[in-house]
C-alpha cells in the first residue's frame, strides 16, 4: 500500500478530486488529503475525511500528532504527491519554491515524485507565465496529466479542464 498525498486547490474542479480519492482508496492506497483554504470553499474537508478515512488537517499550525512539524511528517510519509486540481496559483508557487500554506509547505518538503493535474481558464493556461512555470516544473521532473479541452466553468470553451479522475488514477498507477 502506497501513501499518496492528494493536494486539492481552489477550483470548481475540486469536486473531481472526491472521485479521485475514492478511486485511490479503492486501489488500496493510504490517501492523505491536504486542501488550500480556497479549496474548502468548493468541497468541505469532511467529504475528503470520509472518502479517505483520514483526517484532513486544516492548517499549518494544527497541533501535530508527534513532535515533528505536521507538514514535514506528511512529506516524509509520501510515496507520491498528487495535486488535483492544480490551479495556476499553486503551479506558480511550486515553480518558485513558495511555501505559504500547509499544501505548498508539504510539497516543498516532500521528496516523493509529484503529479499535477492542472485546472484553469484557457487564458490563464496559455499565459506566458503559466507556460514558463510548466516548463520549470517539467525540467525538475514533475509529471503532469494534461489539461483537457472543452466547456469551462467560466462559460467559455478551450483548454484548461482538469483531467477526469479515472485518467489521473491511471497516471498514479503508472507512477507507483
Amino acid at each position: 500500500m502506497a501513501t499518496v498525498i492528494l493536494g486539492v486547490t481552489g477550483s470548481i474542479a475540486a469536486y473531481k478530486a472526491c472521485e479521485l480519492t475514492r478511486l485511490l482508496v479503492k486501489d488500496g492506497h493510504d490517501v492523505q488529503v491536504l486542501m488550500t483554504a480556497a479549496a474548502t470553499r468548493f468541497v468541505a474537508p469532511l467529504t475528503f475525511r470520509t472518502l479517505s478515512r483520514n483526517p484532513v488537517p486544516e492548517d499549518m499550525f494544527s497541533a501535530p500528532d508527534q513532535w515533528v512539524p505536521g507538514h514535514v511528517a506528511l512529506a516524509d510519509r509520501a510515496d507520491l504527491f498528487v495535486i488535483a486540481p492544480c490551479t495556476a496559483n499553486v503551479m506558480a508557487k511550486l515553480a518558485h519554491g513558495l511555501a505559504d500554506d500547509l499544501l505548498t509547505s508539504t510539497a516543498l518538503a516532500a521528496r516523493a515524485p509529484v503529479l499535477l493535474a492542472p485546472a484553469m481558464n484557457t487564458n490563464m493556461w496559455e499565459h506566458p507565465a503559466t507556460q514558463a512555470n510548466l516548463k520549470t516544473l517539467l525540467a525538475r521532473g514533475v509529471r503532469f496529466v494534461d489539461a483537457g479541452t472543452g466547456d469551462l466553468a467560466c462559460g467559455t470553451t478551450g483548454k484548461g479542464r482538469m483531467a477526469e479522475a479515472a485518467e489521473i488514477a491511471e497516471a498514479v498507477r503508472g507512477m507507483l
